[in-house]
């Protein structure tokens, strides 16, 4: 956003803007993809973010360690195998609002939200539901409901789905109260996401948690679309768990190593689990008992030692988002989305709809478009974006995603999809 608050729509604008940037610079950090001789624009970093360029000497590093030291690599490397997850803790703490001992980068996203859930989903005869909302990802849907299955509970009356209310196919504060006001004598869990993958939402955390567990209810939250994009704030929401995945907008790499969330307060209570042995108490792991001693906090919840060449790109990529900051990174955010907001609605309304909240305030970097017309039109849209080297996702049935990542988009990328959407409107006319 310009000094007086207003957006142009010339090219010189958007140069100058990028030039003024205080972030511009860690686009370099970052390997551009290539089409057709040029960069291509690049609006994908909320399915997987770009390739650090100091991932692959991280991983070589890794690699020289293990060919020179073998399994004394373990204590003996440039950063002992041993303690390795330790040395993400921090950062990854710093990205999503909460204690270095509340976070830990494990498994994937969808075996930590099923391992959380063994603890943290506890269903009785009175409270055996899970409220989520209607059109959740996938991968969330299919665990909770074979969670309430594996219980012994029906998902016909265990899962209570929120619909969306508003006309853009969001859901209000005032749809979840309601919820929570008529089930949550029966709600064991509450498993929202902090950005919904279609839509682009951004959910209050706090409120949220607030209102649940005034209720009684156990809280939960899916960052898949979250961590990294939003300036967070998961130790003072005060929800219970989280669970996020590190390939999207924290830039990890394909099926990176995920990362999970227990609020301190659980830090030392004996919740149910599934144990493993890096869980165990640090140190009394290597006397190799037979009673499993959980660590104290979100490290507690581990089950195997932890794979050194999945952390290793985490630990460069977080070392970016330390010297950027969420905060600068946020507020980036907002004038880059902000501007492409404006552009679609000033140059190219009469092609696309935007689906995700108008207010700033209730969404990420991501927007979420509907091309007016029927499928096929969208499709075709998408197609021509590809074809021109601008890089969106489609998701079934009619929604294109695009997300300005602060990280390394700039608002002549912006420009630029713009630009191909009134081509692509005129060349159809």
């Amino acid at each position: 956003m310009s000094a007086t608050g207003r957006f142009d729509a010339g090219e010189a604008w958007a140069l100058a803007a990028d030039a003024a940037d205080p972030l511009a610079g860690f686009r370099e950090q970052f390997l551009i993809p290539r089409q057709g001789g040029g960069e291509v624009a690049y609006f994908c970093g909320n399915s997987l973010g770009l390739q650090p360029r100091g991932t692959r000497e991280a991983l070589a590093g890794e690699l020289d360690d293990w060919a020179a030291h073998a399994v004394e690599a373990h204590f003996r490397g440039r950063l002992p195998w041993m303690d390795y997850h330790e040395f993400v803790r921090d950062d990854l703490a710093a990205v999503v609002g909460a204690l270095p001992s509340e976070v830990v980068a494990m498994n994937s996203l969808s075996v930590n939200l099923h391992l959380l859930m063994v603890g943290f989903y506890r269903p009785t005869a009175e409270r055996p539901a899970i409220l989520i909302e209607k059109g959740a990802f996938p991968s969330d849907r299919y665990a909770v409901e074979s969670q309430v299955r594996f219980h012994g509970h029906d998902p016909a009356s265990a899962l209570i789905e929120l619909e969306a209310d508003a006309a853009d196919g969001t859901i209000s504060e005032a749809t979840i109260l309601r919820a929570l006001d008529e089930h949550g004598a029966r709600i064991a869990l509450v498993l929202l996401p902090g950005v919904q993958y279609l839509s682009g939402q951004a959910f209050d955390l706090r409120a949220i948690t607030e209102a649940a567990q005034a209720r009684g209810c156990v809280v939960g939250f899916d960052l898949a679309h979250a961590a990294g994009n939003l300036d967070l704030a998961l130790h003072d929401s005060g929800c219970d768990f989280a669970v996020w995945c590190s390939y999207k907008y924290l830039n990890s790499g394909p099926g990176a190593v995920a990362g999970a969330f227990v609020h301190e307060r659980h830090a030392h209570t004996a919740r149910p689990r599934f144990a493993g042995w890096w869980g165990h108490d640090k140190g009394s792991r290597f006397r190799m008992g037979p009673e499993f001693v959980p660590t104290p906090g979100a490290d507690g919840w581990q089950l195997s030692n932890p794979p050194i060449l999945a952390l290793a790109p985490l630990r460069v990529s977080l070392a970016l988002f330390r010297e950027a900051g969420m905060a600068r990174l946020r507020a980036k955010s907002l004038a880059l989305t902000g501007y492409l907001e404006w552009l679609l609605r000033e140059q190219v309304a009469d092609v696309v709809e935007i689906a995700t909240p108008r207010e700033a305030q209730r969404r990420g970097c991501q927007l979420s478009l509907r091309v007016r017309g029927p499928r096929e039109a969208g499709r075709a849209l998408f197609e021509h974006l590809q074809a021109r080297g601008i890089v969106v996702d489609w998701r079934e049935p009619d929604v294109m995603r695009a997300a300005p990542t602060p990280l390394y988009n700039r608002h002549v990328d912006c420009r630029r999809l713009v630009a191909a959407i009134a081509d692509w409107r005129d060349a159809h006319r």
